[in-house]
């Protein structure tokens, strides 16, 4: 069903405990938003097939299933914002849950207001961005088309996590040009999140996996020393 101001979209609740999604789920619908609840995170990934979201909730500590299982699911099959909750604050969960793709992180106790201006904010953040140009972006064998937010190498297609594909489209974008790791981190997080630098070496870790043949000696994403990286340019 298509969102409208009226209807702004469904919104799938992924949370063990029944008190908790119930009160979340009560908040959304006072915003108009519709709500799917899944107790279990065995069930989570065939519930956003079916229900198609706009948004994901997703705790973390789930019977069967976690939440980092899940949003690694969620990322490889779809670019839905997904907002993670969970009791621990610590900063190696909080870089998990961003590295994996998700758009923000909740610790418990938390107000169900606030969480819901929070979905709101990144939902109008995702909507007003400009479209893709249409462009496709090649260099080398590695391909990226921006429209269809696919890339292939040497025709094989790669799959990347949502913040992966950003970091990639703006360094494929601007050949040679060094980038900041904060500059990354604003493709990335554009909602005034508070994420730590540490975040792009992670996500640039894992697309070098993913993309060079030996992500030791990288022949696409280079190290700028001391300041961020760079996608190569035949010019340098």
């Amino acid at each position: 069903m298509p969102t409208t101001l009226e209807n702004p979209g469904t919104v799938l609740v992924v949370e063990d405990d029944r008190n908790t999604a119930a009160l979340v789920a009560a908040y959304l619908e006072r915003e108009g938003f519709s709500t799917v609840l899944v107790h279990d995170g065995a069930e989570a990934v065939a519930a956003a097939a079916a229900a198609q979201p706009v948004f994901v909730i997703l705790d973390v500590m789930l019977p069967n299933l976690d939440g980092w299982e899940i949003c690694r699911a969620l990322r490889d099959a779809s670019d839905v914002p997904i907002l993670m909750l969970t009791a621990r604050e610590e900063e190696v969960d909080r870089v998990a849950g961003l590295a994996m793709g998700a758009d923000d992180y909740v610790v418990k106790p938390f107000s169900p207001r606030e969480l819901v201006e929070r979905v709101k904010a990144i939902l109008r953040r995702s909507r007003r961005a400009a479209p893709a140009p249409a462009a496709v972006l090649c260099w080398d064998g590695l391909e990226l088309d921006p429209e269809k937010r696919r890339v292939a190498r040497n025709g094989h297609p790669v799959t990347l996590t949502s913040s992966e594909f950003k970091i990639l489209y703006a360094l494929m974008a601007a050949p040679g040009r060094a980038f900041s790791r904060e500059e990354l981190l604003n493709h990335c997080y554009r909602n005034g999140e508070v994420v730590i630098d540490r975040v792009i070496d992670v996500h640039v870790g894992k697309l070098r996996q993913k993309i060079e043949d030996d992500p030791a000696r990288p022949h696409y994403i280079q190290t700028v020393r001391g300041h961020g990286y760079r996608f190569a340019d035949e010019s340098l």
